[in-house]
């Protein structure tokens, strides 16, 4: 199959939208299938294109494989809703011309993954303009989750996107989705169950695994020898709650054996470090968001994974991919979230939880955890295997090749 596969995020940006696509793409081309990738120039969460793409509207480059077309968006650091919009509607646009002009040959199948839904516009322009049938994965219920964070308050511009939204649904020959929850919300809505398919997030096992000694030489840079750390690695957005850590670190301030460690970037990160620095705590180290392949390490020299969201009803149904990257590594979690990943904590018993937005009660998890290692060890051991089993990234890749065989040709 020739597949023109849509990801507005895409390395060497980091986060787990683009290391889904990526791994989706790669596990695609292993099948004998190509995949042209069709994505902006690399620049988020910073808003800053990076320097070797700057002045350019489009480019292309090969990408282990997979044939990446990166078009120019119009981005800003300062994000507001005027800055988003621009910054989605560049995409849509831009990336719509280049599945048009760049993207040639045929192509047997469109696989487009959102949020942002303006991947969707795009999605249903080149779906229609080049005759392909359309598959359309749901990471994320938009606009509902940016109306339920405050991010999106326009009543006009909620209609345009829910009706966006739901032709997206109806041109899709299947539109795939990442959790229970966000099934049963679109069978709530009509979507007929035919049409949907859970392919949830998951972690590399093979790059995902143990690194002792790298851990250890990550210890020894940081300092961080003969200390109990727990680590939060990914983004540092509005949904995290992030604060909250902050403030656990600051109930354990009299303990010298523990340290927070902090590893991403987003668009709180530049409060949470003046937050840092206004409660003065020496307990927590922040850096810079670090290429994929070196994510394992830094979670091999963690002791503990932090899984923090705000506590919203939207959050129920969400299961970050980071809980699966932490037990690939043998990591146990202490999670701060309710629904769909508490269930799968329970089923794993790889590690505990705590209620979101709970400092004192996030603070007393990772004490008790800290005294006993040998709980740890069993957590981690118990989340590699529960990955292995259930939520491999090379399994989940292998049903998206099947999926969209059965697609392009329905009778094999």
């Amino acid at each position: 199959m020739r597949i023109l596969y849509l990801s507005q995020y895409f390395p060497p940006e980091v986060g787990a939208t683009q290391t889904r696509a990526y791994e989706m793409a790669a596990g695609l081309i292993r099948a004998g299938h190509s995949v042209t990738m069709l994505t902006e120039v690399p620049n988020h969460p910073e808003g800053i294109i990076r320097p070797n793409y700057q002045g350019r509207f489009w480019s292309r480059e090969a990408w282990d494989g997979i044939d990446v077309i990166r078009v120019w968006v119009k981005t800003s650091p300062v994000k507001t809703m005027g800055t988003r919009l621009a910054f989605y509607l560049t995409y849509m646009v831009n990336a719509a011309l280049a599945g048009l002009i760049l993207a040639r040959g045929t192509y047997d199948v469109l696989y487009a993954t959102s949020p942002p839904l303006f991947v969707g516009g795009t999605a249903l322009a080149l779906s229609r303009l080049r005759s392909l049938p359309m598959v359309f994965e749901v990471r994320d219920l938009w606009p509902d989750s940016a109306v339920e964070l405050g991010e999106l308050s326009n009543r006009r511009f909620i209609r345009w996107a829910t009706r966006l939204e739901e032709r997206c649904y109806r041109r899709a020959e299947r539109v795939v989705v990442v959790t229970q929850g966000i099934r049963r919300r679109l069978l709530e809505r009509g979507i007929p169950s035919e049409k949907l398919a859970l392919i949830p997030n998951g972690a590399n096992t093979d790059l995902f695994r143990p690194q002792p000694e790298a851990g250890r030489q990550v210890r020894r840079e940081l300092g961080l020898d003969h200390t109990f750390v727990a680590i939060y690695a990914g983004i540092h957005g509005i949904a995290q709650g992030l604060g909250t850590v902050l403030e656990a670190a600051g109930q354990l301030e009299d303990r010298r054996d523990i340290h927070v460690l902090f590893v991403g970037d987003g668009p709180r990160k530049a409060d949470l470090a003046a937050q840092k620095e206004r409660m003065g705590l020496t307990n927590v180290t922040m850096l810079d968001a670090m290429p994929r392949r070196a994510m394992p390490a830094y979670l091999s020299a963690a002791d503990v994974a932090l899984v923090p969201l705000r506590d919203l009803d939207l959050f129920e149904d969400a299961l970050p991919s980071k809980i699966f990257h932490a037990w690939a590594c043998e990591r146990p979690i202490v999670l701060s979230m309710k629904g769909e990943a508490r269930r799968v904590l329970r089923d794993a018993d790889a590690g505990v939880f705590v209620p979101p937005e709970s400092p004192l009660a996030l603070a007393d998890a990772i004490v008790d955890l800290s005294r006993d290692p040998e709980r740890c060890r069993a957590y981690g051991r118990r989340g590699r295997r529960f990955v292995e089993q259930h939520y491999s990234r090379q399994a989940q890749a292998r049903q998206l090749n099947a999926l969209l065989t059965s697609v392009v040709a329905p009778d094999h």
